[in-house]
């Protein structure tokens, strides 16, 4: 018998849903089954925000220009978490442009430095994340940049995952290596709402934590990792 040479699976959120529901022993018969799921969805993403890097959901974002004797810029909206943050300088110029990553500093460290308004090539980042991720993440630089069209900044951010959308016919915001762990997460979460499925939340939740850290694994930067010694003092 011949192999199927075709690998363009790729069920949408509706699709899952009945497949979450069939592991939890139960049967997906009204609206609000789906309604009840897709809000079980949108909070297990949220979750997985907090599980750590989601390796599709990492972008890199450039500014504008940086404007002379201002200190603070209000990063991309629903930014979750920044990573690397680099200052850009002479952007697009062949022959000029040049990145200087920039040393990541907290509030105290930041409140402790005395002159805030020095004037200078920006060193240092206090990264400020407030309760609204679309205007509550600041990048607030040190020294002040003190030229105007010169500098940029260039930052790796993890963006928040995009809700299920409406109706069941959108495909969820998950790469195939995590759709096991999002079925199986589903159906524990499904689970945990219905009586009738309590004896079979105990296996659903193993076999969750395993779906999810078997993806998880893999979902991982593959690159090289060298130690030098010294350095510290």
């Amino acid at each position: 018998m011949a192999v199927n040479t075709t690998n363009t699976f790729a069920p949408d959120v509706g699709e899952m849903t009945e497949e979450a529901y069939e592991r939890a022993g139960l049967k997906l018969s009204s609206a609000y089954d789906l309604r009840t799921a897709r809000r079980s969805i949108d909070f297990m993403l949220l979750g997985w925000q907090n599980r750590g890097i989601n390796l599709w959901t990492v972008e890199e974002q450039i500014t504008s220009d940086l404007v002379k004797s201002t200190e603070k810029y209000t990063l991309k909206e629903d930014t979750i978490a920044i990573f690397e943050v680099l200052l850009r300088q002479y952007s697009g110029d062949v022959s000029k442009q040049t990145d200087f990553e920039l040393g990541r500093i907290s509030r105290s460290v930041y409140a402790g430095i005395t002159n805030k308004l020095v004037l200078g090539r920006p060193t240092q980042v206090f990264i400020d994340r407030q309760q609204d991720p679309d205007t509550g993440v600041t990048a607030t630089l040190w020294p002040v940049p003190d030229k105007n069209t010169t500098y940029k900044l260039v930052y790796y951010r993890m963006r928040a995952m995009y809700d299920s959308g409406p109706g069941g016919t959108y495909n969820p915001d998950v790469p195939n290596r995590f759709w096991p762990a999002f079925v199986a997460g589903l159906a524990y979460n499904v689970a945990l709402k219905r009586p009738e499925a309590t004896d079979r939340l105990q296996i659903l939740k193993q076999s969750y934590e395993e779906e999810f850290q078997l993806a998880a694994d893999e979902d991982r930067e593959k690159a090289p990792l060298r130690f030098f010694p010294g350095g510290y003092r």
